[in-house]
């Protein structure tokens, strides 16, 4: 399994120099990948604006989107933002994309929440070459890594028929064996040879666990109570990190991307030494 450290931009408080630094640190030390979350209706930093940033302070660590959420931007605009990153990063970007989960986001940029998992079909179908709009396929299927997430029947459907994999949205290991194991089915269910890769993600606060927690509660305030569980699942200590990884490694996980809960990229150097 490999192990990929997250950009702090969706971490109130976090700057374009702070960004920069992070990304070289990442570069420099043992991860595989750097990745993003997406909100829009937060102090954050957009994504594909942070990994286009990033690809050009970095020369060999992965870039992936984990998650973008597709339907806040039109298919067109999705394409041509992944493109970018591409074109900059050359073979170093895995585009994963989902619903997202917050109705805040769609009424921020007025997209349809009622009929977000066809919007993401759709894109999906773009991406692939499958319309004929846009006919030359440049993404997943051998181009662009292509990850779709989401826990529901129908997301797990869209990941088979469209990705290359499955980008799980975070917990403790067991969920992310259950998870995966649903994925797997849908894939076999499809016929797809092979099997999917499997994504999985969690937090870190190695730097200040207070503060990290803090941010994890206001980050996820829409769940309601369960911010606080979600809170109480970031990893604070070298031990918790190396459990949590070796739990991730024995559930079958390909890739793990640990997010950060703090801005302070001594963050990256701590968690480098965890992993070591």
């Amino acid at each position: 399994m490999q192990v990929g450290i997250g950009l702090p931009t969706t971490v109130p408080g976090v700057t374009g120099p702070g960004l920069l630094d992070w990304a070289r640190r990442a570069d420099a030390g043992p991860f595989s990948t750097l990745g993003v979350l997406d909100r829009f209706r937060y102090e954050s930093v957009e994504p594909f604006a942070a990994l286009s940033a990033a690809a050009a302070v970095t020369e060999r660590i992965g870039l992936a989107t984990m998650i973008a959420i597709g339907p806040l931007r039109s298919p067109g605009l999705l394409a041509k933002q992944a493109a970018a990153v591409e074109a900059l990063a050359p073979g170093r970007l895995t585009l994963g994309l989902a619903v997202g989960a917050r109705r805040d986001d769609y009424e921020t940029v007025g997209a349809d929440h009622r009929t977000r998992g066809r919007a993401l079909s759709t894109q999906l179908a773009y991406l692939r070459g499958e319309l004929a709009e846009f006919p030359a396929p440049r993404f997943g299927g051998g181009g662009v890594g292509l990850l779709v997430g989401g826990a529901s029947g129908p997301a797990l459907a869209r990941m088979a028929r469209y990705g290359d994999g499955y980008a799980h949205g975070g917990g403790p290991p067991r969920a992310f064996g259950s998870a995966a194991a649903k994925a797997r089915a849908a894939w076999q269910d499809l016929g797809r040879p092979g099997e999917p890769l499997l994504w999985g993600q969690g937090y870190v606060a190695l730097t200040d666990a207070d503060r990290g927690r803090d941010y994890l509660r206001d980050y996820y305030a829409f769940t309601g109570p369960f911010a606080e569980r979600i809170a109480a699942g970031a990893l604070t200590t070298a031990r918790e990190v190396r459990d949590f990884v070796r739990g991730y490694a024995d559930e079958g996980c390909d890739e793990l991307i640990l997010f950060p809960a703090t801005t302070d990229p001594a963050e990256v150097d701590l968690l480098a030494e965890a992993l070591s």
